[in-house]
């Protein structure tokens, strides 16, 4: 996620902005200190064109 929101040119407070999440969780997401929910994932993938696959990894997650 880190990757597309810097090629992008966002930062973490204009991402979490167009999702309507704080500065925080999106670095608590880039970080993996948290997991996003299924809707803010879909969020995050759809502002980027891509799939939730695509933006998450969520089989290298140590939360399951």
């Amino acid at each position: 996620m880190r990757q597309l929101r810097e090629e992008q040119g966002l930062t973490q407070k204009q991402l979490g902005e167009k999702v309507n999440v704080s500065r925080q969780a999106i670095n608590a997401v880039e970080t993996g200190k948290f997991d996003p929910s299924l809707w803010l994932a879909y969020d995050i993938a759809q502002l980027f064109n891509k799939s939730i696959e695509e933006v998450f990894d969520f089989k290298e997650s140590e939360r399951k």
